[in-house]
């Protein structure tokens, strides 16, 4: 049998493999003290924070409470982010760069002390090497370890006899855990304690007038507070702080299978490419495996359903599958200086905050986010403030990147623009989707499995880049900012805020 026809037809994470609460929509102009915009693991984190504080609170979700990124990650709970201490020590000095890591430990020791019934497990990090230059790379990393305090150590081997291993860094004292299970928890111990929560209400403006932020939604309803936490993945309203151009998206994949072979615990992830994460977790009568990585820029690169393939065959050759239960991908954003941005959008607007740029770790990012938020919030001190702070510049690595990072969209913004399709959307087949030429203009058409065609404008309605076809996902992925929308032209993630034109659908 092929790796394709392995592969389930269609995505589905197995964190939501469990009852969630349901919410209705906001149909009502409300007035509350914080108004937070998402309902992830940040908004969620800042919400309960809040309220328990006895703060008024309202959390808006424009689709369904944790079926973002936060439902769709590996969930690991570790300050281990790959390589980034001996980077962030050159590049912010050492003390902030020790901030990073005693910030992300406070991420996990929250979960371990709430007491949640939530699969939480202690566990060694790894970072592996493949080749011999990369084991330069971890002994760099482990002497910013040492400068920094974290207990962390040189291995020669990990316990998978089928990955050629050089080299392992160890990051101790990690954990795990089932994220939905936790903010489950979260969630209903915030609505007990007052805070508001509204499904398929999608905020679509802040007007910020007179110190009270009125958020707009896309029904026409508006909600007034004192301050608004934008918590939606990429910040909804982003033109005060132009975010577009200070990060870019990324995805990566992740396969949920079953093995013969006893797991022998620890969470490891490659250093060198292609990307490879490996954890386990408590599944029916024994352990689901999670394979993840291939990553690359949003809407970038070859048909997505090859990078499941890539993990099926690195999962088989490792560990023999003996079932595969899932398949699911994430979307996440990158900052010029691979620090989330967690603070006011601007110096000057201080009640509208936002969380963005988690990197792929948003678990722990996520947690410290909706700490340091509702510090902001109560005008309470925080120690990390200035690390995270929105408004940091850095001459070096920023300006570097924000060049390269942008020189990336106007090539794509353009050669977009000129591409010819020769396929007519009657071509497609059951189940297709490409680009194809529509009056003698460039769309997108998709032919789902009843034999409908639907046929898009495929111009992203943020900033006009050309959208390209996720064959995996069946979605339109914009190549420039990230944007992501249904076949049938709906944004399914910012910053886009407006459908594709739906031209033709028979």
């Amino acid at each position: 049998m092929s790796p394709s026809e392995k592969i389930p037809q269609f995505p589905r994470t197995y964190w939501r493999e469990i009852d969630l609460p349901k919410f209705d929509v906001l149909n009502e102009d409300i007035s509350v003290d914080v108004c937070v915009v998402g309902a992830g693991i940040t908004g969620i984190t800042a919400a309960y924070l809040l309220a328990k504080e006895g703060v008024k609170v309202a959390l808006l979700e424009a689709g369904s409470v944790l079926n973002g990124t936060t439902g769709h990650t590996t969930a690991k709970l570790t300050a281990q982010h790959s390589i980034i201490y001996d980077e962030l020590i050159n590049h912010f000095g050492e003390d902030q760069a020790k901030l990073y890591y005693e910030s992300m430990m406070s991420a996990i020791q929250f979960v371990e002390n709430s007491g949640v019934d939530c699969d939480f497990s202690k566990e060694d990090a790894y970072v592996y090497a493949t080749t011999e230059q990369y084991v330069e790379t971890l002994k760099t990393e482990l002497e910013a370890y040492q400068r920094l305090g974290i207990d962390g150590f040189l291995k020669d081997t990990i316990p998978f006899q089928h990955i050629p291993v050089k080299g392992a860094l160890v990051m101790r004292n990690q954990a795990q855990f089932h994220p939905l299970k936790f903010l489950r928890s979260l969630l209903d111990d915030a609505v007990k304690a007052g805070c508001s929560v509204y499904e398929n209400t999608v905020a679509m403006n802040i007007e910020d007038e007179d110190d009270s932020p009125i958020i707009e939604t896309k029904a026409g309803h508006r909600v007034t507070c004192k301050h608004v936490i934008m918590a939606t993945h990429f910040p909804f309203w982003d033109k005060p702080g132009l975010y577009f151009a200070r990060m870019y998206a990324e995805r990566s994949y992740a396969i949920g299978i079953k093995t013969d072979k006893e797991y022998p615990g620890g969470m490891y992830i490659s250093g060198d490419g292609p990307t490879r994460s490996i954890r386990s977790t408590p599944f029916e009568d024994g352990q689901l495996l999670i394979i993840g990585g291939e990553n690359h820029k949003t809407g970038q690169g070859e048909n997505t359903i090859t990078h499941y393939e890539a993990l099926e065959d690195f999962a088989e050759e490792v560990f023999g599958i003996n079932e595969y239960h899932y398949r699911w991908s994430a979307q996440d954003l990158v900052t010029l200086d691979k620090v989330a941005y967690i603070g006011p959008i601007t110096s000057e607007r201080e009640n509208v905050l936002i969380a963005t740029g988690y990197k792929k770790w948003g678990m722990t990012t996520g947690i410290l986010a909706g700490h340091l938020l509702t510090d902001y919030v109560l005008n309470r001190a925080n120690p990390y403030k200035e690390l995270y702070g929105p408004s940091r510049f850095h001459a070096d690595p920023d300006l570097k990147s924000i060049l390269t990072a942008n020189a990336d969209v106007a090539k794509h913004l353009i050669n977009g623009k000129l591409e010819f399709f020769p396929r007519e959307p009657e071509d497609l087949q059951v189940g297709e989707g490409s680009v194809v030429m529509f009056n003698g203009k460039r769309a997108g058409g998709y032919r789902d499995e009843n034999g409908k065609l639907y046929v898009v404008d495929t111009s992203c309605t943020h900033l006009g880049c050309e959208c390209a076809w996720n064959a995996a996902e069946k979605t339109w992925d914009c190549p420039c900012h990230g944007s992501r929308y249904a076949y049938s032209g709906g944004v399914i993630e910012g910053p886009a805020l407006k459908a594709l034109e739906l031209l033709k659908e028979e």
